[in-house]
């Protein structure tokens, strides 16, 4: 099957040439690597340009956004970027982190996924992170039936339904609530594990915890159950201040009547999901 990786880069110049590096490596290589270049002041640019020069599948595309670090919108402006020199002559396509290292049949693996699954619509492994020790351990915060950010593959069909990424806080939460709205299911592979470079940390800041709750309400979770994930969040990152800062984000986003990322229709299958998710777990 035909790919494309979009990756984002910001300052990158740590992990970026591992990154490419583990691309070059795959069993199955890609169609095509953009690797957009998203305003950049450190040596991310150069090392872009050296693979560039060499490999014929990857290209530099460069954007220029704020240097501020906005969850969410940032790095999809920047995806939007890459996809926009890109063709639709593809089977999936991926959004990658600069700062992750894939095993060499990573792309192989997805690519049979897709190829005998055609209702599996968005597809990953596992991230792993290095621990003060050395050793590379299992860092999977969300639910396991989650694909995380930094290596998400979408398979054509569903990309199209779900009209692509949105770009603001919670797009790695909406893609995969949109793609079940639209028929197509989640698959993870715990067998892929993905080396995470740059340890997620603890906790976001108190201002990416109010951006999380804005996005609990643009997805149309309503009151009660933004109430739940908060609680949630809070018990999981054993910070108090995570409820209260996703509830005033949530109140905020509310005041302010901030637009929707998804329809009526849609909040309404995706609070059904949800309720169903909840019960599943409190009632075996």
């Amino acid at each position: 099957m035909n790919y494309y990786v979009i990756i984002p880069a910001h300052n990158e110049e740590a992990f970026i040439s591992l990154t490419l590096e583990s691309l070059l490596l795959q069993t199955l290589p890609p169609k095509k690597v953009i690797v957009v270049n998203d305003n950049s002041t450190d040596n991310t640019e150069i090392i872009i340009d050296e693979f560039a020069k060499t490999v014929p599948y990857i290209q530099k595309v460069n954007t220029v956004s704020s240097r501020e670090h906005m969850p969410g919108s940032k790095v999809i402006n920047a995806f939007e970027q890459g996809l926009k020199v890109l063709d639709d002559d593809y089977d999936f396509i991926v959004k990658l982190d600069a700062d992750t290292v894939l095993p060499k049949d990573y792309f192989e693996n997805i690519s049979k996924v897709f190829h005998h699954s055609p209702s599996i619509g968005i597809a990953g492994g596992f991230a792993y992170e290095q621990d003060e020790n050395g050793k590379w351990k299992l860092n999977h915060p969300m639910d396991k039936k989650h694909v995380r950010g930094a290596f998400k593959a979408y398979s054509k069909p569903c990309f199209k339904a779900i009209g692509g990424l949105r770009g603001a806080m919670g797009w790695d939460t909406v893609d995969e609530l949109l793609a079940q709205y639209h028929g197509f299911k989640i698959f993870t592979d715990d067998s892929l594990k993905v080396k995470h470079l740059r340890p997620t940390g603890n906790a976001y800041s108190p201002l990416s915890r109010l951006l999380q709750g804005k996005a609990m309400y643009t997805m149309r979770y309503g009151l009660w159950i933004t109430l739940i994930a908060s609680i949630k969040m809070a018990l999981k990152t054993k910070n108090p201040k995570a409820f209260k800062d996703n509830l005033s984000g949530y109140f905020k986003a509310k005041k302010n009547k901030e637009n929707f990322l998804v329809s009526e229709e849609e909040g309404k299958f995706i609070r059904r999901l949800r309720w169903s998710n909840i019960k599943s777990k409190l009632i075996p």
